[in-house]
């Protein structure tokens, strides 16, 4: 048979494996009910946010706007790979089809590279809110926050648009077996049998822009909010400011910091099983995070929640 028969039936075939973690465990049982609680965490924790944001008139303001747009990122972020992945466990199969797999990629790029932007466009907000705080109502109003966030998700659905049939249509005459738990991009290249040198490149620039740009925004503006805290007075206000600061850009580094080593680091660095690590961490892991960090440490999201459920007046009622 000639290879280029081979290449058209290889090509021909509708499904690849999804090898995942539960491969590599000692204990898959265990580890599908860990990973179906963050799945519980991450799900419920970002519903209540959104929630929360949604019908309590004192969170209707630019910051909390931008975190219920993350929230609902994050929610539909990690709802794309771990279902799947827990139902294949479940079922005991390891087979997605090449359409659900560049719907999967699809969803995952233009998700991802949304929150890239966004996670910029929040540190603007609060470089605005911590700097420049007069002119806050007018530079951060309900307008522009509109236009950045959907700014955000249409860059994000660019880069979902334009990888996306560039990587589902290379011939794949090697094995269909992807080292990975859900289609990420390097993990199905690397079944490609062409020259996939050009696309490489094209992700690296397309990364320069959805992760390179945004971070140096981040960095510029907790930089300028840094150097306003070290100039306050007030040693309560500079201890609320570096607390959220410090918090965001946990998150911050945590998901930026496991994007570029997965595309923007040389091949000789990266293993399967060590790829799939890192994408834990900024697939799954982060969305619990978001959250707890963004939000529920708040005492603004705390004493809306506490309204929600009735805590308050119970509390007084049993002072009483």
């Amino acid at each position: 048979m000639d290879n280029s028969t081979l290449q058209t039936n290889y090509t021909g075939e509708l499904n690849f494996i999804l090898l995942g973690f539960f491969s590599q465990s000692k204990d898959p049982a265990l580890l599908c009910v860990v990973i179906f609680l963050i799945f519980l965490l991450a799900l419920s924790g970002n519903a209540i946010l959104i929630f929360l944001i949604q019908f309590n008139a004192y969170l209707h303001t630019p910051m909390y706007f931008f975190i219920g747009q993350l929230s609902l990122m994050d929610v539909t972020y990690i709802s794309v790979t771990v279902p799947k992945m827990l139902i294949d466990q479940i079922i005991a199969t390891k087979k997605i089809s090449a359409l659900e797999c560049g719907l999967q990629m699809f969803l995952y790029l233009t998700l991802g590279g949304s929150e890239f932007l966004l996670l910029a466009a929040m540190a603007y907000d609060r470089y605005v809110a911590i700097c420049l705080p007069l002119r806050y109502p007018v530079l951060m109003n309900h307008r522009i926050c509109l236009l950045l966030a959907s700014g955000c998700w249409f860059l994000g659905s660019v880069d979902g648009f334009m990888l996306t049939p560039i990587i589902m249509t290379f011939p794949f005459c090697r094995s269909r077996e992807i080292h990975h738990f859900f289609c990420e991009v390097p993990a199905v290249m690397r079944l490609s049998c062409t020259d996939t040198s050009f696309t490489e490149t094209l992700i690296y620039f397309c990364c320069v822009l959805m992760i390179l740009i945004p971070v140096t925004i981040i960095s510029s503006s907790y930089s300028f909010i840094l150097l306003t805290i070290y100039r306050m007075k007030s040693a309560e206000g500079r201890k609320k400011a570096f607390t959220t600061c410090s918090s965001h850009m946990a998150v911050v580094t945590l998901f930026y910091g496991a994007a570029i080593y997965t595309y923007m680091t040389p091949s000789y660095y990266h293993t399967p099983n060590k790829d799939m690590v890192v994408s834990f961490f900024y697939t799954i892991l982060t969305p619990v995070l978001n959250p707890l960090i963004y939000s529920f440490r708040n005492k603004d999201v705390t004493g809306a929640l506490k309204k929600m459920l009735h805590v308050e007046p119970v509390i007084q009622e049993t002072m009483k």
